[in-house]
């Protein structure tokens, strides 16, 4: 029984793996596959790229230019007649500060400021350079004020300075005034202050 067991599936596996040979001009023929039509994307409808608003600039405000010479000299001269200054003594002339409510260029201020002191003869002026770099060795920047009594003594005793001379304009920028207030290092006390309209 084993045998004829054995043989039935050895004749199955035998048939399995045969196959029928099919009829070549039959009816059964597969269709050859239709090409699919591509259609052109479907693209959005463009619009306008919308420009972006122009932005205006602000006008940047307009820089007073005034006649330093003639607002400095008549404070200048009261300073240099003031029976508490000594002759030949060295000041340290601090940067003219801008405490007006516009721009002034106090830069051209200060120069001018240096120049009319060196005129005078009574003061000798503490060099730029030896300033930049006495400021540096107390670590204030080229640019920082003497603000401070504490920072223009200590600075002044530096460059050994007598004085140090103070300059500040303030007001309405289309009128300021001018405030000027010389020190004395060795005691810290206000010597000598005047004030007077910057003219244009």
């Amino acid at each position: 029984m084993m045998k004829k067991f054995l043989s039935v599936a050895f004749a199955a596996l035998l048939l399995a793996g045969c196959q029928l040979p099919t009829k070549q001009g039959s009816d059964t023929t597969t269709e050859p596959e239709q090409p699919t039509q591509t259609q052109p994307p479907v693209t959005a409808p463009t619009t306008p790229v919308e420009q972006p608003p122009v932005t205006t600039v602000p006008t940047p405000p307009k820089v007073q230019s005034f006649n330093w010479n003639a607002s400095l000299t008549p404070l200048i001269n009261q300073m240099l007649g003031s029976p508490d200054v000594t002759a030949g003594s060295v000041l340290l002339v601090d940067n003219v500060q801008n405490q007006t409510n516009g721009s002034i260029q106090v830069s051209n201020a200060t120069a001018e400021l240096k120049k009319a002191l060196q005129q005078g003869n009574k003061f000798t002026l503490v060099p730029a350079n030896q300033v930049t770099s006495a400021k540096q060795s107390l670590g204030l920047s080229a640019e920082d004020s003497l603000g401070s009594r504490r920072k223009a003594i200590g600075l002044a005793r530096i460059v050994n300075a007598q004085y140090v001379l103070y300059s500040a304009v303030d007001g309405d920028v289309q009128s300021p005034k001018i405030a000027m207030q010389l020190m004395l290092v060795q005691t810290g006390e206000i010597i000598w202050s005047g004030n007077g309209a910057v003219t244009r």
